[in-house]
């Protein structure tokens, strides 16, 4: 007899995650993969589209490499490669507006074309959008809002604003979102990520990295900008930044009538940067308003670490009274203490013109990846950034600097990181506001003396060492730079001298400035016998700047004698200088 047997079915997999039911409300690529996955319905018509117009552009590509006509066409391929963005629609122009500021994916060329993307397009029906309102805060408009525009007072890519009035009598903005935009963004983002492995090797990127990497840090700071409660939450800390700088405007949130799609907050009577005329009729300084914006956005970048990445003429306004309004908080970022100490370092060296440093500092900045061989590199740093550097303030600007840089980047395997994209935009989209303003603008007149000052009072520990980087090389002290330094915050007129030679004075005679005392006497003293020129620099320095602080010679007197005896204390010094 010839037994048979059953073979056992496979027990079933218990912990295989569940098909999702609706696509995810935060950005997750492999929940919206595992969304899409299995409702290929959905997606099809839209791929489809989406193939058939980067094949086109492909094709086109080919020809041009075909008919050995790449760079007498380069200008109309991207010229085409944006209207194929905008015909797309708004997933696909926010693309577009990203990669305008990633030197490391887009040659130069494309580079130019895609800043001129304009995030506007025609408004969704009223109708529409009070219907939202109404089901977004569970009440009727009439309700809600005493008053409300017939019509949107503007539309963009992701939503359009009215203006309204509440029945307390305050005058309100109410942004409301484009229906159904997280589906459509979402399957945008998962198609983009499925065809990007396709059309990846033949478009005009530097791929010496994996781009669904950008596109999922793109994805991540989308889906925060479509959240206004998380665009309100961002207001409010931006403000509280600012609560005590009488010269920046930030819009209140009106959290009652707030939701995740409609935004309610106060309206901001103001004049658009554009408009200089209107700004010098109402008695506004276009000079001064620049200085406002351009200090505001350094606080951001090197106080707070919390900055607004898009201050576009559409989300900054003079106000009458002299203060800038910054307003849409939605792309917002946080710099982490340990990057701006590495930001400064960058800066250190960069004056230093210390290359092999800038580029280790690239690795711990994360555009360089941490195994690159940085040797290859240093030379190409050197020949972009020592024109640059020598360079005076007057030709300076940052366009200029990004421009050039575009070009080392896209030869060499830089990356920029999510957070510098923004920064890097930030600074030239302020820097152009400011030009238009003023034709004879140059941001380093403004910045100089900031970072300057910052500098000289090194209110941490951290800033001290990064001073003291900056005014020693190879073991001397420079002279010069600290003249300087002085000199270029003294044309502050916000910079008062007093209080930062009084931090420099405690600084110098603390433990912890045991190594500029040091160092002071190793620069004055050098082979046994006294540098009478160092020593003759330290007094001028020294009269010229600290002495009109103190108003009798008698006190002169007290300080030089405190300087002296607290030299003599110091046994490593005495020594060193015998």
């Amino acid at each position: 007899m010839i037994s048979t047997s059953t073979v056992p079915a496979p027990p079933p997999q218990e912990n295989a995650p569940p098909t999702p039911r609706v696509p995810p409300r935060r950005y997750d690529a492999d929940a919206i993969a595992a969304y899409y996955n299995f409702r290929p319905w959905l997606i099809l018509g839209r791929m489809l589209r989406i193939a058939t117009l980067f094949l086109v552009f492909w094709l086109r590509l080919q020809w041009d490499h075909w008919a050995q006509r790449t760079e007498q066409n380069i200008g109309l391929r991207a010229m085409q490669l944006r209207q194929l963005l905008i015909s797309l629609g708004p997933t696909f122009i926010k693309i577009g507006q990203a990669l305008s500021t990633r030197p490391d994916l887009i040659r130069r060329n494309y580079l130019e074309e895609l800043t001129l993307l304009q995030d506007k397009l025609p408004p969704f029906d009223n109708d529409l959008a009070i219907a939202i309102i109404e089901r977004e805060l569970n009440q009727n408009l009439g309700d809600i809002y005493a008053e409300f525009s017939p019509q949107p007072v503007a539309a963009a890519s992701l939503g359009q604003v009215y203006r309204a009035r509440l029945h307390s009598g305050e005058d309100v903005a109410v942004k409301v979102q484009r229906p159904h935009l997280l589906p459509v963004i979402t399957r945008d983002l998962y198609l983009i990520r499925l065809l990007i492995t396709w059309v990846g090797p033949w478009l005009p990127l530097n791929l010496g990295h994996d781009l669904r990497d950008v596109i999922d840090e793109f994805g991540r700071k989308l889906f925060e900008e479509i959240d206004y409660l998380n665009e309100g939450r961002n207001a409010e800390k931006f403000a509280a930044n600012f609560r005590e700088d009488p010269t920046v405007k930030v819009p209140a949130i009106y959290w009652p009538y707030t939701s995740e799609r409609v935004l309610t907050l106060e309206w901001i009577q103001g004049i658009k940067l554009t408009r200089t005329e209107c700004m010098v009729a109402a008695g506004v300084d276009p000079d001064q308003l620049i200085r406002v914006g351009v200090i505001s956005g350094l606080r951001q970048l090197l106080e707070f670490g919390f900055f607004h990445a898009d201050p576009h003429p559409g989300n900054l306004f003079a106000m009458a009274d002299g203060r800038m309004a910054y307003i849409d908080f939605g792309m917002m970022d946080q710099l982490e203490e340990d990057t701006k100490e590495s930001l400064v370092d960058a800066v250190v060296h960069l004056v230093n013109k210390d290359y092999i440093h800038l580029a280790q500092d690239f690795i711990h900045l994360g555009f360089l990846s941490p195994d690159t061989d940085i040797m290859p590199i240093v030379p190409a740093l050197e020949c972009v950034l020592d024109e640059v550097l020598d360079s005076s303030v007057q030709e300076f600007n940052f366009k200029t600097v990004t421009d050039r840089f575009s070009e080392l980047m896209y030869e060499y395997p830089f990356r920029v990181p999510a957070k510098f994209a923004l920064i890097i935009r930030s600074l030239v989209t302020q820097e152009g506001i400011a030009l238009c303003l003023n034709p004879d603008f140059r941001i380093v007149d403004v910045s100089y003396p900031y970072i300057a000052r910052r500098l000289l009072q090194g209110e941490s520990a951290q800033l001290r060492r990064r001073l003291l980087d900056v005014l020693f090389k190879e073991d001397r002290l420079q002279w010069q730079r600290l003249e300087n330094l002085i000199a270029i915050a003294r044309t502050d007129q916000h910079f008062n001298l007093a209080p930062t030679a009084t931090l420099g004075l405690q600084y110098l005679f603390s433990e912890e400035g045991q190594f500029l005392r040091r160092q002071i006497v190793l620069a004055l003293t050098e082979d046994d016998r006294l540098h009478t020129e160092e020593v003759q620099r330290l007094w001028n320095l020294i009269k010229s700047d600290l002495r009109p602080l103190f108003f009798i010679d008698v006190a002169w007197g007290a300080l030089k004698a405190s300087v002296s005896q607290t030299l003599a204390k110091d046994e490593e010094v005495v020594a060193i200088a015998r």
